[in-house]
């Protein structure tokens, strides 16, 4: 016996890092050391700093993943991955670096898993971050055939005195929305929970969703919001605080970046919410409190500016073709949103 028959290829293994290698260098910046297939990724610090801090973030893509694993359609989950971990970094202020992750699968099907490094190349270059390194761990009889897992992690970089940490919000500071691409990575738990009980397939076609079928629109990916957000840095914009809308949507995200003593009131109405989010409410029957505390409602970044810096936010995002709206103000207050159950 041997560890093939135990159910683990390593040639399998071997060959597929092979295949990918080419995707990974086509991410690397400058200041990347070394290839792939060592024990680890090296990356020297870029210059310029003078008391440069490391962001760093870990996240998944959740149960989007079956999703993707029940339509067989893997080249869009890379980039989530990314961009769940990139948005993350990018709310300091910081630039991301190098980004690493780890799949994991019953056995090695080596076209399906080239799909997933493929969208994870191209969330990196969307982000400007290298892909450093990675693990693919083979598992038999841990995961169903055809089922896999990812993880990933990032680290960014930003000058300590410009980095947002809260204490830079104040009360009066806007609340900049800039549009999601969907439903992101959030919430499919209760969406394939919401479909498995309804009359839709994943393969009906759906006006709400706006694609060819359910299925495929549901897979839209994250949107990264990296370089946008640091050329309006670079370019003057004044940021106080970022909050990217992930699991828990405006009511449990936004929150996290403001001050002491800081709420926010929430403009009602001031966004316009997609049309598949209202498709989800009706169809599974969801309360309005249900879903905002599930989904991103249509809002995947939201940036605080002084409020005479928010005319000239709003004009540079639209320029990069980003939905972008006024949504709230910061006040005085407890730490939460004020306004939701205002939103129609």
């Amino acid at each position: 016996m041997d560890y093939r028959e135990a159910g683990v290829d390593v040639e399998a293994g071997r060959a597929f890092v092979e295949r990918i290698r080419n995707l990974v260098h086509s991410t690397h910046r400058p200041e990347v050391i070394g290839g792939l297939g060592g024990f680890n990724g090296c990356f020297q610090l870029p210059g310029g700093f003078k008391e440069p801090v490391l962001v760093s973030g870990t996240d998944g893509v959740g149960t989007k993943l079956k999703l993707a694993q029940i339509l067989n359609c893997h080249h869009t989950v890379g980039i989530d991955l990314v961009a769940m971990c990139v948005n993350d970094v990018l709310t300091s202020g910081a630039e991301p670096l190098f980004f690493l992750d780890y799949l994991a699968t019953g056995k090695l099907q080596s076209e399906q898993l080239t799909q997933v490094v493929t969208g994870i190349t191209t969330g990196c270059k969307l982000a400007g971050c290298a892909l450093l390194g990675g693990e693919t761990a083979e598992m038999p009889g841990f995961y169903q055939p055809g089922e896999y897992d990812l993880a990933g992690f990032c680290v960014g970089i930003v000058e300590k005195s410009r980095m947002l940490d809260r204490s830079q919000v104040k009360i009066g500071d806007m609340a900049i929305a800039l549009a999601s691409d969907g439903l992101h990575s959030n919430g499919f738990s209760l969406v394939r929970k919401i479909v498995d009980q309804s009359k839709y397939s994943w393969s009906d076609r759906v006006e709400e969703v706006g694609s060819s079928f359910l299925g495929e629109g549901l897979l839209t990916p994250t949107k990264i919001y990296v370089k946008p957000v640091l050329a309006a840095l670079a370019n003057g914009l004044e940021i106080h605080g970022m909050a990217h809308i992930t699991g828990g949507g405006l009511p449990e995200n936004l929150p996290r970046c403001l001050g002491e003593n800081q709420s926010i009131q929430v403009n009602a109405n001031s966004w316009v919410i997609p049309p598949i989010f209202n498709w989800l409410a009706e169809v599974g029957s969801v309360d309005k409190a249900a879903m905002f505390n599930t989904f991103n409602m249509g809002i995947g970044f939201v940036l605080l500016v002084p409020p005479n810096q928010a005319r000239q936010a709003i004009e540079w995002f639209n320029s990069q073709e980003i939905a972008t709206y006024a949504i709230g103000e910061v006040i005085a207050g407890t730490g939460k949103l004020e306004g939701i159950t205002d939103i129609s």
